[in-house]
């Protein structure tokens, strides 16, 4: 399915514009805030050609998509308007656990940045390569700026926090960034440095101590900081008059948050960071193996909780505190693990489409995208996930024996097998070797349990659903006056980003099938129709602008989904006069949404129409 069609079905899906409060996504995942859950047709997003899962979790609606997210998440922002890191479009307040709030916090925060996390990360496995084959010499000018790069945003790490953050909590985004600029101003920052030379560890504000904090490649004093910013600046507003704001806000939020954040909210983050990563610490020296197996186990639950970001800033925090984080290569053995089993899915499936399939999947996991095996494939037969579960928490606590860790924030994959450390650099490869072979013979031994006609199964539904042979024509579904699709105040269906078709201006409210075929969807509002010719054709009957809002209100369902239906059946029925009144356009739209399978579809009528009555060709 083409990204757009893809889009498109889950923007529907969902609920519509109306229905998101926030939008962004990570490297697999689509991620909706909405206003909602309710109405969201989660089941049928699930059986979406392209999704690998939809799923709610930690009050967020995730669609897990693979590498086609960047594809995807583009064609949705031009349907919504809104910017490719994520943008608040409405307003609403759920009620959540703190661990869920705080999870999907931490989630939104960090989900922007990913991109510039992998990134940097890959340039620094890249400048590890090069260095550690002997390439180029570490001192060279090349490698020089390979690590500059490497290292951007981990060293003005708050800076990137600050923006995301500010998104997050609905504030300013430059008043978030002079927050960060605080914190790596020289003054502090050449202060930390000096501190153990010099013994001047602060400088005095008004009789109250700024301490000199090293604070690059921090996480929680800015997010923190950024947080009581958005209070801060709210309440400022609405004590400074309306005419005055724009002198007096800024400089107040300033005076205010500034020295806060430096003698206070700046300390106690560094600190809670600290302790946050001597408890991580302590705890895998504690448990040793025992722990590193646990936590490679089970975290693949984490990925599909979508909890797994979460882990983010506590291996930046080992890192910044240490040099190096021990959960890292937990997280590399499962991904490996993930991988092993996908590739023993391959070997074992005997449908090509799945086996193409799971073999791009596995080799893509070896490369730290690891959803499209575990959804597509790993869970789908159970037994593969379970063997790579086991065998990525046995590879974690090899590793974790031979002293086994991470030095730099990175896709764990292949690729970044430079820039972990251990006793001996053979550990590493011996783990991902455990990781990787476990998983794939001990899916071969247990097998996926495929079932007998599952292959006859696949090979009818990766062939096109589309059984015309010859030029079609659809009739109107109702009567009234015909007008071009382009027409229409909706730009979803005027730009015809939903498909090919025409308006029709009604002059009852009945609506008739234009065809033999099934109701593929019926939208709980009544305002919507999908329904499939025996041809193959998809077409949408859409009653109304913005009538979703109306939540069924004038609409009654004369059929039900899944229901076969002959051509002329009463599919609806609406109250024209009461819809306008309201103050609705019922212009009724007739899209063919698989337009894309076709040579053509064109309107064969203009004018005044009558029920039945040829309106559509669709070209083979």
């Amino acid at each position: 399915m083409k990204n757009k069609d893809l889009a498109v079905k889950v923007l529907e899906l969902v609920g519509g514009e109306n229905n998101i409060q926030y939008a962004t996504h990570c490297a697999t995942r689509l991620r909706l805030n909405v206003k909602d859950e309710s109405i969201i047709k989660l089941e049928e997003m699930d059986r979406i050609e392209g999704v690998l899962k939809a799923q709610i979790k930690n009050g967020q609606l995730q669609v897990v998509l693979g590498a086609k997210v960047d594809g995807v998440f583009e064609e949705f922002v031009k349907m919504i308007n809104i910017s490719d890191s994520g943008i608040e479009v409405g307003t609403f307040k759920k009620k959540r656990n703190p661990i869920s709030a705080g999870v999907e916090t931490l989630s939104g925060v960090f989900g922007s940045i990913i991109p510039v996390l992998i990134g940097c990360g890959m340039v620094k496995s890249l400048s590890a390569i090069i260095t550690t084959f002997g390439i180029l010499d570490a001192k060279s000018g090349a490698v020089i700026v390979l690590n500059l790069v490497g290292d951007l945003i981990f060293y003005f790490f708050p800076f990137f926090l600050a923006v995301s953050a500010a998104k997050k909590f609905k504030t300013s985004e430059y008043m978030a960034i002079a927050l960060a600029g605080a914190y790596m101003y020289p003054t502090i920052m050449n202060g930390a440095d000096t501190a153990a030379k010099t013994g001047i560890a602060s400088i005095s504000f008004l009789g109250l101590p700024v301490l000199f904090v090293n604070y690059k490649s921090t996480i929680i004093p800015i997010i923190l900081s950024v947080w009581i910013l958005s209070k801060v600046y709210r309440k400022v507003e609405k004590i400074i008059p309306e005419a005055f704001r724009i002198l007096f806000v800024p400089m107040l939020v300033l005076f205010i948050m500034v020295p806060l954040e430096l003698i206070a909210i700046g300390p106690i983050g560094i600190y809670l960071g600290r302790y946050i990563a001597l408890g991580i610490q302590w705890l895998y020296a504690t448990s040793g193996i025992f722990g590193a197996f646990i936590f490679g186990t089970f975290r693949p639950l984490l990925v599909m909780f979508g909890m797994h970001y979460a882990v983010t800033p506590i291996n930046t925090q080992l890192i910044a505190e240490f040099g190096k984080t021990y959960i890292s290569p937990a997280q590399l053995t499962g991904n490996m693990a993930q991988a092993g089993a996908c590739l023993g899915v391959f070997i074992l499936a005997r449908n090509k489409t799945r086996k193409s399939g799971a073999l791009t999947s596995g080799i893509t996991a070896l490369f730290g995208i690891t959803e499209p095996a575990m959804y597509g494939y790993n869970l789908k037969y159970k037994k593969p996930m379970i063997c790579a579960m086991v065998s990525g928490g046995i590879g974690a606590a090899y590793v974790n024996f031979f002293g086994g860790a991470g030095t730099t924030l990175i896709l764990p994959g292949l690729l970044a097998l430079p820039t972990y450390v251990a006793n001996s650099f053979i550990h590493i490869i011996i783990g991902v070797c455990i990781s990787i072979f476990l998983a794939l013979g001990s899916t071969i031994i247990l097998g996926i349990n495929e079932e007998k006609d599952e292959t006859e199964q696949e090979q009818t539904s990766s062939t096109s659903s589309v059984k015309l042979q010859r030029n079609v024509s659809i009739s109107a579904p109702i009567t009234g006056e015909v007008k071009a699709i382009t027409e229409v105040e909706d730009k979803m269906f005027s730009q015809e980003v939903m498909g090919k078709g025409v308006a029709i201006v009604p002059k009852d409210g009945k609506v008739y099938a234009p065809f033999d075929g099934t109701v593929e969807a019926l939208f709980h509002t009544n305002h919507a129709i999908g329904l499939k010719s025996e041809e193959g054709i998809e077409l949408l009957i859409h009653i109304g602008i913005d009538t979703v809002n109306l939540e069924g209100k004038y609409f009654t369902a004369k059929t039900k989904q899944n229901e076969k239906i002959k051509k002329g059946d009463l599919l609806i029925e609406f109250d024209e006069v009461a819809i306008k009144k309201e103050g609705y356009d019922t212009t009724v739209l007739i899209v063919v949404t698989n337009s894309s399978e076709f040579k053509n579809v064109s309107p064969i009528a203009s004018g005044q129409i009558l029920k039945q009555e040829d309106l559509l060709i669709v070209e083979v």
